[in-house]
């Protein structure tokens, strides 16, 4: 017998994060005609294991039905866990600072106005490489962590961060905390396996000191912050060394001896372990017990999801950790409800990818969860709608529905059979039924961008030009289309800008579909039944990381500036002699006034065009702020103009 899961507060509130989503190995297994198989609610309803030998025997028949001859998918690069992602915690030698340190710990002086991290909600702050509260910026580039104090513009703290590579962080008062994924897979989809470890640090800004790690099996994902707390997601694989084909008959040896593998491993096989250091004291042990699993109805994974619960403004522990056995999925909240929408398809998509992922046939799975108290959510309800998801901006929760765009078919044929759709569920008993549905949205096309803005959505497809779709959703049972604008190239990414105004990043492209350089674009939306592009900035041979990462954009509505990185490409004669390519990096900075587009200007920094490389911007009081991995430089928001430069040494 199972039980229904009353899925704690640590596995929930982090349904804001960006996770990916694995393969299910049958689906390659059916001809291209066939349906995709029938699922029921009940069959994904979230319940939990009634002891560890039922985890250990859900565990074995799950793998059991994915084994083959190379092992299980998604666990080729997996090389190490926790023994391997230790590091000991850093010294006071590996800590700089100099007498400016002191002003950090003064009384705080009175903080201008200054952006944030361009997050999708905006109760649930995101990490990113770069955070700022106004009185400070905090840096975090290769394995190493520096704080630049605003009011005297100088690098006031510098800390070296242990185990891996250290990848984002969050602020809450003095406290940072920094993730750092141990080995060289971080960079890689989960697909690939991810990294090994994940090093989680507990940071004193105000000493520059490491109050604790935290190192756990499985690669990081996300995390998101409400407050002081954070939840941090991470994904770990079983620690099982198959076999792999050789000789004569190999496969099927191989195969079989794989199956054995499986028959004859253990719970710890299966669970991920941790290591906490804090108080010159090291602890370890199994991460996550075993009532505090849960699967699908229809049988367990083979992977884990483990999400972990970290108070900024306390110590730091193990996490008060929950796991669900799944491969990924992507992640959506609101103040009231979360939801995990767990696809199932045979390609991995990065989380913030520009395109929704190829596939045969894909369902996406979505469970919802009640998270308007105080106590541990409740679980609500599961559905299923046909296709895959972009990103997390292809979720919309509003006035009690939920808005999934999803792309469906495939895309890669010369002629391809795909299409797009919105699907709208509502919350019938336990089950998320749809209730309303739009499709035949870029035929032939796939979503690049989607956003939600109340009762309207905008969607976009490419394939050679890029239809923007204007949505009206006021009557979920009934969704319909209300205006189409196509153009050459496509976005990527789309941000309100002010009331009928809609900015677009991404690309232009050719008439064929090739794309040529960085576009931005302004649109109207006022006409729902026409939308227009009102302007257009185009930088030939060039792309911005906003396109996959939307942590890169800033606007500031208070003046209209939007500042994006970009890379541009050109060729010429080398010093040395010989035709090259170059490239250039810069931060282009734009201004929306009323119905136009303008250019201000662009920052450079010093280093090359790769370790200076501009990375973030943000706006403090009346001066621009750019970042790279080799300073950062403060320049005055109307004119351009740099008023200081701070080193990182």
């Amino acid at each position: 017998m199972r039980r229904r899961t009353g899925v704690s507060a640590a596995f929930v509130v982090v349904l804001g994060a960006l996770l990916v989503t694995p393969a299910s190995s049958a689906l390659f297994d059916r001809a291209d005609g066939d349906p995709p198989p029938a699922v029921t609610a009940g069959d994904i309803a979230l319940v939990a294991f009634d002891s560890c030998d039922d985890a250990l025997a859900g565990f074995r028949r799950a793998a059991l039905d994915q084994i083959g001859p190379y092992g299980l998918p998604g666990m080729g690069l997996i090389g190490a866990h926790v023994d391997d992602a230790m590091t000991a915690m850093p010294t006071r030698e590996a800590v700089s600072a100099n007498p400016d340190m002191a002003a950090s710990r003064q009384a705080p002086r009175q903080v201008p106005g200054h952006s944030a991290t361009n997050s999708y909600e905006a109760d649930a702050d995101e990490p990113d490489l770069v955070k700022t509260d106004g009185r400070r910026i905090v840096t975090l580039f290769g394995a190493r962590l520096r704080v630049v104090d605003v009011a005297t513009k100088r690098v006031t703290a510098s800390l070296r961060i242990p185990a891996g590579s250290a990848t984002d962080l969050l602020l809450h008062g003095d406290r940072a905390l920094v993730f750092s994924r141990a080995g060289d897979f971080g960079r890689y989809p989960s697909s690939y396996g991810g990294p090994a470890g994940t090093t989680v640090v507990l940071v004193d800004l105000a000493d520059a000191r490491v109050i604790g790690t935290l190192t756990v099996d499985g690669g990081y994902l996300d995390a998101r912050q409400t407050g002081s707390i954070a939840r941090v997601v991470v994904r770990s694989a079983p620690r099982l060394e198959f076999e792999t084909p050789h000789g004569r008959d190999g496969v099927r040896r191989s195969l079989r001896e794989n199956r054995r593998i499986i028959q004859r491993s253990s719970l710890a096989d299966w669970l991920p372990r941790f290591e906490l250091r804090r108080d010159d004291t090291t602890r370890s042990g199994r991460l996550v017990d075993c009532a505090a699993i849960n699967h699908p109805a229809a049988g367990a994974g083979t992977n884990l999801l483990t999400v972990l619960t970290i108070d900024l403004a306390g110590n730091l522990d193990t996490g008060d950790p929950v796991s669900v056995t799944a491969d990924g999925g992507t992640v959506y909240g609101t103040g009231s409800s979360r939801y995990i929408a767990d696809a199932a398809g045979p390609f991995d998509v990065w989380p913030m990818a520009t395109m929704a992922p190829d596939v045969r046939e894909q369902r996406t799975m979505v469970h919802q969860f009640d998270t308007s108290g105080d106590g541990a959510p409740t679980y609500l309800a599961s559905g299923s709608v046909e296709g895959s998801l972009l990103n997390q901006y292809a979720l919309s929760e509003h006035d009690g529905y939920l808005r999934v765009a999803t792309t469906t078919g495939q895309t890669w044929r010369e002629r391809p059979a795909s299409q797009s759709a919105v699907t709208v569920l509502a919350r019938r008993g336990e089950t998320l039924r749809p209730v309303g549905r739009l499709d035949g949205l870029g035929k032939g096309e796939r979503i690049y961008a989607v956003r939600y803005l109340g009762d309207t959505a905008y969607v976009v497809t490419f394939r050679e030009t890029d239809p923007l779709y204007a949505l009206d959703l006021s009557d979920p049972e009934r969704p319909r289309t209300t205006g189409e604008l196509k153009i050459t190239g496509y976005s990527a990414y789309l941000h309100p800008v002010a009331e009928d105004r809609l900015l677009g990043v991404g690309q232009e492209a050719t008439a064929r579909g090739r794309a040529t350089g960085t576009l931005v674009s302004l649109f109207d939306t006022g006409d729902p039944a026409g939308p227009s592009r009102l302007a257009r900035h185009h930088l030939a041979d060039s792309q911005t990381e906003v396109e996959h990462d939307p942590h890169a954009f800033l606007h500031w509505p208070d003046t209209g500036h939007v500042v994006l990185p970009v890379t541009s490409w050109y060729a010429g004669w080398s010093v040395r002699g010989g035709y090259a390519e170059r490239s250039r990096n810069r931060a282009l900075v734009l201004r929306v006034e009323g119905d136009r587009l303008t250019e201000v200007g662009a920052i450079t920094h010093p280093g090359g065009p790769w370790r200076g490389q501009i990375r973030r911007s943000l706006v403090i009081g009346d001066a621009l702020w750019t970042v790279s991995g080799v300073g950062v430089m403060a320049s005055d928001l109307d004119t351009l103009r740099q008023r200081t430069w701070v080193p990182f040494r």
